[in-house]
């Protein structure tokens, strides 16, 4: 079973500035591009680092640590050194709210 939680507000996120938000337990990386809102896992499939800290060129976030490349809006490894993708989150707004859905046991 899945639910909805808050994350932020539209006006915490800039774009092609990532925000770190924890969820559950669950650090995510929360990204906005041309008003479009997407999370992904903040730790990077190659080498933990957290990928709030990287460059988000278009619908790419560049990990900080070795420059791996991971596609925000599914998670697929998109440059080397990374090659596994990153667990990606359904978000949605809801006035100036963003919910980040979360998987429940």
């Amino acid at each position: 079973m899945a639910k909805w939680v808050r994350v932020a507000s539209v006006d915490e996120l800039k774009e092609h500035n990532p925000l770190l938000v924890t969820v559950d337990d669950e650090d995510v990386a929360l990204y906005r591009v041309k008003d479009q809102y997407y999370a992904t896992d903040d730790l990077c499939s190659h080498a933990e680092a957290s990928l709030s800290e990287g460059d988000l060129k278009g619908f790419v976030i560049h990990c900080p640590r070795h420059g791996g490349q991971f596609d925000v809006r599914s998670g697929e490894a998109r440059h080397f050194p990374a090659h596994a993708p990153i667990r990606v989150y359904h978000v949605k707004t809801e006035g100036p709210d963003i919910f980040v859905e979360i998987e429940q046991d």
